[in-house]
């Protein structure tokens, strides 16, 4: 697996959206943010258009996209906010400067397909905060980012979750919002799970439609041969008027029961105000234990 250069002091950094419209403003804190670590935000021409939910049409988001990737003064690549619409250019894009000199693409959430895309490059990627909410989390989320775009090491550890199924492995990092990985099943985005450790995570969605989404990726072999399940922020869960009877957590352990790999819930990262960054396509290991979860980079 290829990683990008870490950045240094001075690199610049683009802003840009590949999802839903968002107006400078939204990025301000962002901005300071970067510069505050030395970094030179290029904003994008995407930051302020509007056609319906979208930050900009299909073309503009492509080209505003391709012109940041094509750039070699860039140095990354910063989602400026999910929402929906990142699968509706992916098939627009050219990566063949990318594959040649890759990048760090940082982000989470609708961002999930180009993370997932760029995986199946061998080249790994950023899921951390956006410019849109990086400065309503947690000054721990925020220290993650820096220390992994600096080449800084991070490892994490956490208290163990009684719902855990306990046990070690070892695998490369995937996945992201599991609306997202459900809805690239069958493309050329779709992930190969086997000796892996996939991280998933959602907002606002009904819990019949998690079982389903879940269903999903157990039929496309997901779980077959998977090395371990994260399990991030399960966030705003909705239900009928006539209850599923289990919540998200049952929902997961009841999918994944007949397999052996660790699953560990609870983890910083999604939807929530502690969103750790992680470096997806990194191999780790995983320890999950009575008291604690241990997350280390190999």
């Amino acid at each position: 697996m290829l990683k990008p250069d870490f950045v240094k002091a001075g690199d610049k950094i683009a802003i840009v959206s590949t999802a839903r419209k968002i107006v400078k403003k939204e990025i301000n804190e962002a901005i300071q943010i970067l510069k505050k670590w030395d970094l030179e935000p290029v904003i994008g021409a995407t930051i302020g258009l509007e056609s319906n939910q979208f930050a900009g049409t299909n073309e503009e988001r492509r080209l505003d996209f391709q012109e940041m990737l094509n750039n070699d003064e860039i140095r990354a690549i910063w989602c400026a906010r999910g929402g929906y619409g990142t699968v509706r250019i992916i098939d627009l894009l050219d990566f063949s400067d990318f594959k040649k000199h890759p990048k760090w693409i940082i982000g989470y959430s609708d961002i999930t397909v180009l993370h997932s895309h760029i995986h199946n490059f061998n080249i790994s990627t950023i899921h951390a905060a956006m410019p849109i909410d990086v400065h309503k989390g947690t000054e721990e989320g925020r220290q993650s980012l820096h220390n992994i775009l600096f080449g800084r090491k991070v490892n994490y550890t956490i208290p163990s979750s009684k719902k855990n199924k306990l046990g070690n492995c070892k695998g490369r990092l995937i996945g992201g919002n599991l609306s997202i990985l459900y809805g690239l099943c069958g493309s050329s985005s779709s992930i190969d799970c086997k000796g892996k450790i996939l991280c998933i995570e959602d907002l606002d969605e009904y819990l019949y439609h998690i079982d389903r989404m879940l269903q999903n990726l157990k039929r496309n072999g997901y779980f077959d041969h998977l090395s371990g399940l994260i399990v991030g922020g399960m966030t705003k869960m909705h239900d009928n008027n006539i209850p599923f009877g289990k919540n998200a957590e049952e929902i997961i352990l009841d999918i994944v029961k007949e397999y052996n790999f660790p699953v560990v819930f609870d983890f910083p990262m999604g939807h929530i105000e502690d969103n750790r960054a992680l470096i997806f396509g990194a191999e780790v290991s995983l320890e999950a234990n009575k008291d604690s979860v241990t997350l280390k980079y190999m």
